[in-house]
């Protein structure tokens, strides 16, 4: 276990993250994870269900766009999970996710995440060539998907969240509200390593938007240093997110300026990976960051 680092210094630990045939190297400079919500009802207003019968199609030309931006890493997921939001079936999730991931498998060359908590959408995404599973549920993880994920020697997110998307902002009261997060996602980790997964493997998030009020989604920004304690790698994801709204009075298409910041100072208190939507414009200020906090052009 790593020593706790301040957050008024930050840098970040380096590692090699593995997903299947993909390597991952992180800590010198920021990846950028790219957002395709296959949803009709996204908070940030860009699900691709919206009137058509093509939303693989047009998925897959937002990917390939995304990548040419500077994605990393696509993450496609096709049951939202903003605050109150109801869970689709089995069925309905696999019909919107698995055939834009088989398509694009067979165009790209970086990993494609899938977010689902569902062990049947995880083990087709993977066989449709998903390299990474990305799961809100964190703790409660299912530990057949677990296995799953272990034999695919695939690479997994690990998100705080208390409850679920339907009743996590009832859940928003923390005494200690960074060490009420670590624990958790410790706890998950261990849960992973129990049933022979490889630490390197593994990547934590803490949840920014998920149970959490404004003030707390600041706070752990402010603090992501902190989470150095869990020796693994760091992804956050803040875009376009409510809380930016509430600091700027801004609605969801306005929350560019408030990204940008909050992106900035992701990476430079620790973040390895973020997750956005906007890659292109996203793209020169993780550079910049990463310049700052490593203080080198290179």
């Amino acid at each position: 276990m790593k020593k706790e680092l301040s957050a008024t210094h930050c840098s970040r630990p380096l590692f090699t993250l593995w997903a299947r045939q993909f390597s991952l190297a992180l800590g010198q400079k920021t990846k950028i994870m790219g957002i395709i919500n296959i949803t009709p009802d996204s908070f940030s207003q860009d699900g691709y269900l919206r009137g058509t019968k093509k939303f693989s199609d047009r998925a897959v030309r937002h990917a390939l766009r995304l990548i040419q931006e500077g994605a990393d890493i696509i993450d496609i997921g096709g049951e939202s999970s903003r605050p109150g939001s109801r869970p689709v079936s089995l069925e309905e999730e696999i019909r919107r996710v698995i055939p834009t991931v088989r398509a694009l498998a067979k165009k790209i060359k970086i990993p494609i995440s899938v977010d689902t908590y569902k062990p049947l959408v995880a083990r087709q995404a993977l066989d449709a060539g998903a390299s990474m599973i990305n799961n809100i549920y964190g703790i409660s993880l299912d530990k057949n998907l677990l296995r799953m994920v272990r034999d695919y020697k695939a690479g997994i997110v690990l998100m705080h969240m208390r409850g679920t998307p339907q009743n996590m902002q009832k859940n928003i009261h923390y005494k200690n509200l960074i060490s009420e997060i670590i624990k958790p996602l410790q706890k998950s980790i261990e849960k992973c390593l129990d049933i022979g997964m490889k630490s390197d493997k593994i990547i934590i998030d803490p949840g920014i938007g998920f149970g959490k009020t404004p003030e707390q989604n600041l706070e752990i920004i402010h603090r992501l240093a902190d989470f150095q304690i869990l020796n693994q790698p760091l992804l956050i994801g803040p875009s376009r997110k409510s809380f930016i709204g509430k600091v700027l009075n801004k609605d969801v298409a306005q929350r560019m300026a408030g990204t940008t910041a909050a992106v900035c100072a992701s990476v430079l208190n620790g973040a390895h990976i973020v997750r956005v939507h906007d890659v292109a414009p996203l793209k020169d200020v993780v550079r910049m960051s990463d310049a700052i906090l490593n203080q080198t052009l290179n």
